[in-house]
């Protein structure tokens, strides 16, 4: 693993987004995996930012996002699919026609077609992702297998109540969502996973230094070739020892 320890989170997104222009650059039809919630969102900004100042064409940039709640209409502003666009889509500048997000109506087989899709692609080249408070990586709560595949899954209480803030109130979280598996997160090229802000402190210790398992999600990164943690101090706040800050 990379561990790149940032003082400030625009100084962390400026140079998580160099490596996926860096990527973009190489393969102007480089796949790339989106995760949602606050952590990336300085990233995209930053990577659109980036490519924007290189007059980087990004036009064939393809994208697939990690997650969706189950049972929210794609217009909903709560969605994912909402959220991707709002945040990814406009904040990178990729071109929305080639940006997939599961289907989170649960039909039947849209698990399975969504695995084929990132297949025919040709896989991930960069996969973007954030960890949540329990160590979980997309929707794979604790206990999720390690060689998981995109699924419908139940959403932890924790997970739940940290979600809560973009709800009117915690009863109108959806509590099951459609996710990649851990399985097919760890079949991208390269991971690049962002952490910001002290409650992600413990999280990110027990990912790194604590016991690898899959009650702890994040901590089975140590088993892929190629990871880059960015998080900045608070998010190191929990580590015995700091890399030195970037």
């Amino acid at each position: 693993m990379h561990i790149h320890v940032f003082s400030s989170e625009a100084e962390l997104a400026e140079a998580a987004a160099r490596r996926i222009v860096d990527r973009v650059r190489h393969d102007a039809e480089a796949v790339v995996g989106l995760a949602t919630g606050s952590s990336p969102v300085a990233v995209y900004a930053a990577w659109g930012g980036q490519a924007r100042a290189a007059g980087l064409d990004q036009s064939a940039v393809r994208g697939f996002a990690l997650d969706e709640y189950l049972g929210l209409e794609p217009e909903d502003p709560r969605s994912y699919h909402a959220v991707i666009r709002r945040d990814a889509v406009a904040g990178a500048g990729l071109n929305p026609d080639l940006v997939r997000i599961p289907d989170g109506s649960g039909a039947p087989g849209a698990a399975a077609e969504y695995e084929r899709a990132i297949r025919d692609a040709g896989g991930v080249d960069v996969q973007v992702l954030g960890i949540g408070r329990n160590g979980h990586l997309g929707f794979n709560e604790p206990g999720a297998a390690a060689d998981s595949r995109t699924r419908i899954v139940e959403l932890a209480e924790e997970t739940i109540a940290d979600n809560a803030r973009f709800f009117d109130r915690e009863d109108d979280v959806p509590t099951r969502a459609i996710t990649q598996g851990l399985g097919t997160i760890f079949e991208a090229r390269e991971l690049l996973v962002i952490a910001v802000g002290s409650a992600k402190a413990a999280a990110v210790a027990a990912a790194i230094e604590g016991e690898e398992t899959e009650l702890v999600p994040a901590s089975l990164l140590r088993n892929h070739a190629n990871v880059h943690w960015f998080i900045d101090g608070a998010a190191a706040g929990d580590l015995s020892a700091v890399p030195a800050t970037d």
